[in-house]
């Protein structure tokens, strides 16, 4: 036993050894990576101190994506498309404000961003104990599963009562080994205080979306703003900025080709751990249905925002975010293909069998873990496509069918008996739905949601036999005719576009609610028990495969050791990597930086390559004052590293060696989208703003001093 623990040790190391800049690790194993040793030039108690004030207070859930606290008075940076919804909504009141920017130079200026929310870390806490204990004697998967989430809500809710501004969260680590306790502090008061103009902030749009050289301006500036005795609270004219326990400071020096770099942020998904079979699913049937409609949706808003600009900005938050996930998930498709993926994934998991072939015990009890998940998705596989026309498919059919689903569904989850209710049901989370539910319609368009409606109806039209929805056949079997005629008239009648209706609904009996007639309420009613049906067949899968998929982790850590980080899953997390270019391809070689003379190369006058004509005089005069970087003779506008992140770390702080603001994570490379699923070390790189562009940005072409002045510069 003691020569096993050795050899599964040393196995540990070389496994942490050999792939030192892969990794999304939670903060607990930051002590374990032997920094200072790769380049951190600071104690490491001073990125991570469980136990006092480090840079770790500083890093902030924000909206979507990850922010950084950068003064005492609550200022915050992160990317512009992490604050693109926000401040689209704000465009809805009559001003531009994605195309032409916005700059406060004093607070009283400083906008609503309305419906971001920031949530501050308070503390995490390891409780597997006390949920793993939990339905140990239960033999059925779900009824385990319900049992352990009842446990998760009684934790949290007794954490959070009376405490509107605490949020409670348990994060499920290597598929349920492992249950880990945040809790934050939350805001709902954010405030834009500088947002550039489109042509800078999203310069090469769709375009350059994913990919290198990039030149882009990711970034904006926004406040934490509290109520006067510290609490989180929603906008308020007596709210004052957030006192700031710490801040990032802005470094002075350059950053060069081979800089250690380190990231803290909050990534959102990935699949590192999953098997062949669950890759080959989602290659097979998800990505490919998945990017038709994405695609058929970003077409069709094209073609309604053309109608008007408030519809057009009123959709772009949509229409961004779709265009985002396409175009990432076909970076997937083409890099499983290229790299021969799922066959690479087979021949490492043979290896894995023949591991376990060495050991009797072991294989009797393991032996047949991914026979076992290969049959969890052929069952999948069988109903796949009324499944995703159901689920995501439905989800695009616009705004007020979305609020319709949501009010029925609550209202039918309310009533159920104790016992069948989903314990993650929250009154509380009802509630502050409902208080917020006026950030959905300031992205309400008639028009669009009445085209996403009709479109969504005909393409499941085209269903055939067990695929189709069979509630929807009163609707559907008239054709195209009869689905126009249905929505026209749904729209015609509905008082779902008055959000002060809908906000009273959630209250209601059913029977109360099924008495208003109204109709797109009644088709939510007519799909609740096939969307059911989906829940609770969803509800069993995910409860059956986490049991196996822990058996598969288990599996690992006996054969390529214990320190393994987990899967990305909005928690916070640390990577960190040197500065460094890359090959994509056979005789190619990319440089890790980018300048400002790369944006004059690119630009065309025209969407989305039209940068400001101010900027190109700034060039022209070579006015970069104190942000030109003396090796390239200009301004660098974003580098690539070795960082490992993925969505959700959009936004995220870059920090050098002493642990100084140097960039701002914004994207990953198209070549390595595969990523998610499994780290490459010589294509994957991180793209990060270079804080040089941002403060040249903010100095020289928005004259924003005020926030130079806060900065300490």
């Amino acid at each position: 036993m003691k020569k096993f623990f050795v050899i599964t040790m040393i196995i540990a190391f070389l496994f942490v050894s050999l792939h030192s800049e892969e990794g999304m690790w939670t903060l607990d194993q930051i002590k374990k990576l032997n920094l200072e040793k790769k380049g951190l030039k600071i104690p490491v108690s001073e990125v991570y101190n469980p136990n006092g004030i480090s840079l770790t207070n500083a890093i902030v859930l924000l909206g979507g994506g990850t922010s950084e606290l950068i003064s005492e008075n609550g200022l915050l940076l992160t990317n512009h498309h992490v604050a693109f919804g926000a401040v689209q909504k704000a465009s809805t009141k009559g001003t531009d404000y994605l195309t032409n920017g916005f700059l406060a130079k004093t607070y009283k200026e400083e906008i609503e961003g309305p419906g971001i929310s920031a949530s501050l870390l308070q503390y995490s806490k390891d409780i597997s104990k006390k949920i793993l204990k939990v339905g140990r004697k239960i033999k059925d998967p779900v009824k385990r599963a319900k049992a352990r989430a009842r446990k998760i809500k009684k934790i949290t809710d007794k954490i959070e009562k009376g405490k509107s501004d605490i949020e409670a969260r348990v994060a499920k680590m290597y598929n349920g080994k492992q249950y880990v306790l945040y809790v934050y502090k939350r805001y709902d008061d954010i405030r834009v205080v500088f947002m550039p103009p489109g042509a800078i902030g999203n310069y090469g749009g769709d375009i350059d979306n994913w990919m290198w050289p990039r030149h882009t301006g990711d970034f904006a500036f926004m406040r934490i703003y509290m109520a006067p005795d510290g609490s989180g609270r929603k906008y308020h004219k007596d709210n004052v900025p957030y006192k700031a326990k710490k801040w990032l400071k802005i470094a002075k020096d350059g950053l060069k080709d081979g800089d250690f770099t380190f990231i803290m942020g909050y990534p959102g998904s990935t699949t590192r751990y999953r098997t062949s079979s669950a890759l080959s699913y989602t290659l097979d049937l998800y990505y490919p249905n998945a990017i038709k409609v994405l695609k058929e949706t970003i077409d069709l808003l094209d073609t309604v925002g053309k109608k008007s600009k408030m519809t057009k900005i009123k959709v772009s938050g949509l229409s961004k975010g779709l265009n985002n996930a396409m175009k990432n998930w076909q970076g997937k498709v083409e890099g499983m293909h290229r790299t021969n993926f799922i066959n690479k994934k087979i021949k490492f998991e043979k290896e894995l069998i023949a591991f376990l072939k060495k050991d009797d015990k072991l294989y009797k009890k393991y032996g047949h873990i991914l026979d076992k998940i290969k049959s969890e998705y052929d069952k999948k596989r069988e109903t796949y496509v009324y499944d995703f026309n159901l689920g995501l498919g439905t989800r695009l059919n616009g705004t007020l069918m979305g609020i319709a689903n949501g009010i029925y569904g609550t209202i039918m989850e309310r009533a159920k008996p104790k016992k069948e209710k989903n314990p993650r049901f929250s009154e509380k989370r009802v509630k502050r739905g409902v208080s917020r539910l006026h950030y959905r319609y300031m992205s309400y368009d008639e028009s669009a949601d009445k085209a996403l409606f009709k479109a969504g109806l005909k393409r499941l039209n085209l269903l055939k036999g067990e695929q189709r929805i069979k509630t929807l056949e009163f609707i559907l079997k008239g054709g195209d005719v009869a689905i126009d005629k249905f929505v026209d008239d749904a729209f015609a009648k509905t008082k779902l576009s008055d959000v002060n209706f809908a906000k009273s609904l959630y209250n209601k009996k059913q029977k109360d609610l099924l008495k208003l007639n109204d109709p797109l309420i009644n088709l939510a009613a007519k799909l609740y028990p096939e969307t059911e049906a989906l829940r609770k067949k969803a509800e069993r899968f995910d409860a059956v495969i986490t049991e196996l998929r822990k058996d598969y982790i288990n599996v690992l850590y006996l054969w390529k050791g214990s320190d393994m980080y987990p899967d990305a899953n909005r928690t916070i997390r640390f990577t960190y990597g040197a500065v460094e270019g890359y090959n994509p391809r056979d005789a190619v070689k990319y440089a890790p930086f980018t300048t400002l003379g790369g944006v004059i190369e690119k630009n065309t006058g025209k969407k989305p390559f039209n940068m400001p004509a101010k900027l190109k005089d700034l060039y022209l005069k070579k006015d970069f004052g104190k942000w030109c970087a003396k090796p390239l003779k200009d301004v660098p506008v974003a580098f690539t590293h070795k960082c490992d992140i993925t969505g959700g770390n959009s936004g995220s702080p870059v920090l050098n060696a002493k642990g100084e603001l140097i960039g701002i994570a914004f994207d990953g490379n198209y070549e390595a989208m595969t990523s998610d699923m499994q780290y490459d070390e010589k294509l994957q790189r991180t793209i990060s703003v270079d804080i040089r562009y941002v403060m040249f940005i903010t100095e020289k072409f928005a004259g924003a001093t005020n926030i130079l002045k806060e900065l300490g510069f």
